[in-house]
């Protein structure tokens, strides 16, 4: 089973129009293929928790305020966000020629959530000790995402954990290889690495639903 990532890696060399017209049969097929690897890893991760529906983005990029005018990504994706407002975070399934990963976290936190993670990353120690776990380390690595470059307004330069309250996203990536994700135990794995990193959403959440009186907010 090829046909995904020749589709993209012919789509790489040939992003225009006139090409994606001619070839939407192809594009067709990889998108099923694509869609049912999808579907199966979001069937699997439901049996452990009850989940968001499943957001399987367009391969149409929106170029109105972007330099590359390239109208369409090489990659297929999916997002699973977990049961709002009791569970939070969200999980991230990404096909592309060479790049292939799942990833887990918080992408945009709003200002106030962003907030209540600085300020229990500033009293506790919690997060860092979740984040230097020996099998989230081995599964997922570091932790991810875009940073200040100083310390956020009313938290102090010198801070123990400043390398956690400088960051604006909090994201957990891990890669596998492309031929990895057409082998029938692709979704087990995924669900392997999602429970994982259950401690770390479970952590966020009781940050995130719990206000600073052990009250909560939902």
């Amino acid at each position: 089973m090829t046909n995904l990532f020749d589709f993209l890696h012919q789509l790489e060399r040939n992003n225009n129009r006139e090409w994606f017209t001619e070839n939407k049969p192809a594009y067709e097929i990889a998108k099923k293929e694509a869609d049912t690897i999808f579907e199966e890893v979001y069937e699997a991760l439901s049996e452990i928790e009850a989940l968001q529906p499943l957001k399987k983005y367009r391969i149409y990029r929106d170029v109105r305020f972007s330099l590359d005018k390239t109208p369409y990504k090489t990659h297929f994706s999916a997002f699973v966000g977990r049961k709002k407002p009791k569970d939070r975070g969200g999980f991230y399934i990404h096909f592309e020629n060479g790049n292939c990963f799942i990833g887990g976290g918080f992408w945009g936190p709003e200002k106030d959530d962003l907030f209540r993670i600085r300020k229990a990353i500033d009293s506790s120690s919690e997060l860092e000790k979740l984040l230097n776990d020996k099998k989230l380390v081995n599964a997922f690595g570091e932790l991810y995402g875009d940073e200040l470059k100083t310390a956020p307004k009313g938290f102090p330069k010198d801070h123990a954990r400043i390398h956690l309250l400088r960051k604006k996203q909090f994201l957990l990536i891990k890669k596998f290889e492309d031929d990895e994700i057409f082998q029938s135990d692709f979704p087990q794995k995924v669900v392997d690495a999602y429970q994982i990193l259950l401690p770390f959403y479970h952590y966020m959440t009781e940050v995130l639903t719990i206000n600073e009186n052990g009250e909560s907010l939902i």
